[in-house]
């Protein structure tokens, strides 16, 4: 049986709204699926790709079988969030799936999706508060993947949690970063009404650092956690970097999100009528281009410094590894021009509003395994791209020296700015500001494992 590639609504549907893109695949379609599952005697979906350690082939064995109640009760041994995994994890799992070997393989993420969405239909997900209170207390600075994570394990160790957040909602990247149309926010609303029932308190509009000291709440409580993920995006500091028109990726995907939510009533950065030019290859990028064509953009092109991935996994990451290749997603097949091999130099502009990039092919040097080492320019291959709005999306660089909390509880940052612990004083870093940016499935796992 073939793995089913037709996961999605109909393009000329979903490239018009925000709803999410994919289509809820029947249980006839699940369970067939899941019946490819090998229950390997060496499981290295479980044990090397999820991050979680979720019991991927029990799981499956369940759902095959018809008992998604069972099913629901594997899960959520591992994983506390798996509505949000189930929808924007890349599926670690599924790259160390045996099946990888000789075919494709199995939909593991799909039925992640169906085992919680059945078992919120049927009213199987319920608060479980702890059965006994510890008379200790913990404050959680941010409440994206890795602070809710680390809120619910400190809940149910007896812990009285307060979540503090300085956006209006509780979610982080997940709310404001990832578009709408890969996870719907009433998605997040739910799973918080959950929360709270358990006895986690949300402070949100609160910016620690700035409107509460955190050494007082280092000092108030007996836990602090930071899980405020890497705040300082990557930005291209070239020539004509000033002129309008040129924005971070998250200014136009976390308004557009606040927009869609109720927060925001228009949009300060749109789209609409307007040849787009995303600056990054990543997942970032990819949302970027996903937003501006439903905004109505007249073109969108995303550029890439990186040279093209291989079609196929490259050498240079075997099996089980998390494959380099190239990714195509959604929002790429809505429309959007992909160019590599090219380094942007300099913005231009008109009556201060940016026209275009001036980009410069590059040529790459590669490991004998066949991963990209160092560039140069190409001589004479310069060029510039017309565009009218252009999105920085270059990933993030870490936690910023001068970051009040940083200075506050006087911490000390590794030489890629992130955050070190400091257990002695019961202050413990997770999730991005602890690893730097990485997955929302490896900030859950991180707050998982705090040692209290």
């Amino acid at each position: 049986m073939e793995r089913i590639h037709d996961i999605y609504r109909a393009m000329e549907v979903r490239r018009c709204d925000f709803w999410e893109v994919e289509r809820r695949l029947a249980p006839d379609e699940i369970r067939s699926q899941v019946s490819r599952c090998l229950n390997c005697g060496q499981t290295f979906c479980h044990g090397y790709g999820c991050p979680l350690g979720n019991l991927v082939p029990d799981q499956n064995r369940a759902v095959a079988e018809g008992d998604d109640r069972r099913a629901y009760e594997l899960l959520s041994q591992h994983s506390d969030f798996p509505e949000f995994t189930a929808r924007i994890c890349p599926a670690l799992c599924e790259a160390s799936c045996v099946h990888q070997l000789d075919e494709e393989s199995v939909m593991i993420r799909q039925s992640e999706k169906h085992i919680i969405e059945t078992a919120f239909t049927n009213g199987w997900v319920q608060p479980c508060p702890p059965a006994q209170e510890n008379g200790k207390s913990a404050a959680v600075v941010g409440a994206g993947p890795a602070g809710l994570s680390a809120a619910i394990t400190l809940r149910r160790k007896g812990y009285k949690v307060t979540v503090y957040e300085k956006n209006a909602n509780i979610g982080g990247l997940l709310r404001y970063g990832i578009p709408c149309f890969k996870l719907d926010k009433s998605i997040i609303d739910r799973r918080r009404a959950i929360l709270e029932a358990e006895g986690i308190t949300f402070v949100t509009g609160v910016n620690v650092g700035t409107d509460i000291s955190a050494a007082y709440l280092q000092r108030a409580n007996d836990a602090l956690i930071l899980a405020i993920g890497t705040p300082a995006a990557r930005d291209l500091n070239i020539p004509g970097r000033e002129l309008k028109g040129i924005h971070l990726a998250l200014e136009l995907l976390g308004a557009q999100n606040r927009v869609l939510t109720g927060e925001l009533d228009e949009m300060p950065i749109s789209a609409k009528d307007k040849k787009v030019l995303v600056i990054g290859g990543g997942d970032t990028g990819s949302d970027c281009v996903g937003t501006s064509i439903r905004q109505g953009a007249k073109s969108v092109m995303q550029i890439e410094i990186m040279p093209k991935p291989p079609e196929t996994r490259s050498p240079s990451t075997p099996w089980p590894s998390w494959p380099y290749m190239l990714r195509t997603s959604s929002s790429h097949h809505e429309g959007c021009e992909r160019r590599w091999d090219l380094n942007s130099l300099k913005f231009i502009g008109k009556n201060g509003k940016v026209t275009g990039v001036e980009v410069e092919q590059v040529e790459w040097t590669f490991s004998p395994e066949g991963r990209p080492l160092k560039f140069t320019s190409v001589p004479n291959t310069k060029e510039v791209i017309k565009a009218d709005l252009v999105l920085l999306a270059m990933g993030f660089t870490g936690v910023p020296k001068d970051h009040p909390i940083v200075s506050q509880l006087n911490l000390e940052l590794t030489p890629r700015t992130a955050i070190v612990s400091a257990p002695d004083r019961n202050v413990y870093a997770v999730g991005d500001c602890a690893t730097g940016a990485s997955l929302v499935v490896r900030a859950l796992a991180g707050g998982k494992k705090l040692p209290l």
